[in-house]
């Protein structure tokens, strides 16, 4: 390692990720400071916008997000390097206190016209592609239920114009707190930290004919500083895994990168 000389040696890295990561990667960018002397500034919001954003020249030197096409489609671009599956996560419903629903009744419920039920936004935001994903399983079990629940689905979150919430708040249980969702597919990390905020919301298991994985998935962007490549590493390090599985994910299966299909 380069010997440091004083503060203006350290290298600030530019990390655009997923919003689901924030709480992990907050914690794995600490870790990371602390060994290198380097700096992590962060910027979270849904995948696919970020990568429009990274693709139309906007700075980064590392993109982290919650599905393996986004960065993909960077690499394809050739504006960054390989591209690895770091961590996997698993969609759940956040269910409102008091609604009586389980893993066997979830698509009943879900079709319910009287259960309103939320989503991210498809194409801007995997979890909103992940949603809809479940939605076509759900036609194989009853067919019909795709049109349904695609048409039913309140795209809540995830685009550029979403509503926020307040700081302090995730935004999934902040819905259901506003009654907007009785139900929302999210990720099951995002709905631990939902019912963290709020002890009577509910978290449900998709059945497994619904059950859907999300595989996230990284790239360093091309001209980051060689560091951007060392926090990459961190991230994906035993150490990077431990903090990641603190956080609800689960292991990428494999701590090299992937070959560039």
């Amino acid at each position: 390692m380069l010997a440091m000389t004083g503060p203006a040696a350290a290298d600030t890295i530019q990390l655009f990720a997923a919003g689901s990561l924030k709480a992990a990667l907050t914690d794995v960018a600490k870790a990371y400071e602390a060994t290198s002397g380097n700096k992590i500034e962060a910027r979270y919001g849904p995948s696919g916008l970020l990568k429009s954003e990274i693709l139309n020249g906007t700075k980064a030197d590392i993109f982290a997000s919650a599905n393996m096409e986004h960065p993909q489609a960077l690499r394809d671009e050739k504006k960054s390097g390989p591209v690895s599956r770091f961590a996997r996560n698993t969609l759940c419903a956040l269910v409102k206190p008091g609604l009586k629903v389980d893993s066997g009744s979830l698509l009943d419920r879900m079709l319910d016209p009287g259960i309103k039920l939320g989503t991210s936004t498809p194409k801007a935001d995997p979890s909103g592609d992940y949603a809809f994903e479940a939605f076509r399983k759900a036609e194989a079990v009853k067919p019909g239920a795709q049109a349904i629940l695609e048409k039913k689905a309140l795209q809540l979150t995830g685009s550029a114009n979403s509503a926020t919430a307040p700081d302090g708040r995730t935004v999934y249980g902040w819905h259901i707190t506003e009654a907007r969702a009785d139900i929302f597919l999210t990720y099951c990390t995002n709905a631990l930290a939902a019912q963290k905020e709020n002890p009577g919301q509910q978290i449900v298991q998709l059945p497994a004919n619904l059950a859907v994985g999300a595989d996230y998935g990284l790239t360093v962007v091309n001209g980051a500083p060689a560091s951007a490549q060392q926090f990459a590493d961190f991230i994906l390090s035993p150490q990077g895994e431990k903090i990641l599985a603190s956080h609800g994910f689960t292991s990428g299966m494999s701590h090299g990168f992937a070959s560039g299909k």
